[in-house]
């Protein structure tokens, strides 16, 4: 990938062969552009060429965590300067990298792993920058909520984002209510000490739901689990200790039952 005047080209080698065109976002801007950077989840072979390509070439690397996204940097020989841009800081920092997109620097951002502004910060950013006139563009890449979608076999037409719940019980299982009710599936992630709440608060509220739950998805230790809640429930209660991250499918109402 080349750079000019602040502004990203696709390397030639990318498209060539592939039945695919450069696209508008792979072109020349006029102005300076924010990249949005989807990471790895775990498996550093998941972050894409063109991902790869635009770290390289970007003035800037804004990211949830300079540690970890150095340590990804490190792994594919890539030398940027970083700025901080978390939850706790990301209005302070949007101003920041807004200064610098306003002199010309090209800033891609990348959230600890995933896709920005999904259970991630990177929305208000986004909206700093895009309000202030700069091109605001999504560089594809890893999600833990795609990726247990397309594996769950929920077969459910719309599906509800909602991430992580409150670790506050009342308000957890109150929500989880109010998400069954919609009769619409729908997705949330949890921490190995609170999976457990989160399984026995739905296989109280509705145990013959077809989940699927996700642990550790493309790590080593990958496993998916399918069946009712209460199944599934069962499955996780006999064990030791849960360990990992996990990610919850639950299929609408009309779905939960399974395929015969």
């Amino acid at each position: 990938m080349m750079k000019a005047n602040g502004c990203i080209t696709i390397s030639p080698w990318l498209t060539m062969g592939t039945g695919f065109n450069l696209c508008a976002t792979d072109v020349q801007y006029g102005m300076a552009v924010l990249y949005i950077i989807g990471t790895p989840i775990g498996n550093l072979g998941d972050l894409s060429y063109r991902a790869v390509d635009i770290l390289k070439s970007s003035d800037l690397v804004a990211c949830e965590d300079t540690r970890r996204t150095l340590k990804l940097l490190n792994h594919f020989g890539i030398s940027v300067p970083l700025i901080s841009c978390r939850a706790g800081n990301e209005a302070r920092a949007a101003d920041k990298v807004l200064a610098l997109m306003d002199e010309g620097k090209t800033v891609a951002y990348a959230s600890d792993a995933g896709t920005p502004a999904l259970s991630d910060p990177g929305a208000i950013l986004a909206r700093t920058v895009a309000e202030a006139g700069h091109e605001v563009i999504p560089i594809p890449g890893a999600s833990a909520f795609a990726s247990l979608v397309s594996v769950a076999g929920g077969m459910d037409k719309s599906v509800v984002f909602e991430g992580f719940l409150s670790p506050k019980p009342g308000r957890r299982k109150s929500r989880l209510k109010e998400l069954l009710a919609l009769g619409y599936a729908f997705v949330v992630y949890e921490s190995p000490f609170r999976i457990m709440k989160l399984m026995e608060d739905l296989s109280e509220l509705d145990g013959e739901r077809y989940v699927c739950v996700g642990r550790e998805m493309t790590k080593c230790h990958e496993e998916y689990l399918r069946g009712s809640v209460a199944e599934v429930c069962a499955v996780l209660a006999a064990r030791h200790e849960c360990l990992g991250e996990f990610s919850v499918y639950v299929s609408g109402n009309k779905h939960n039952k399974k395929v015969n």
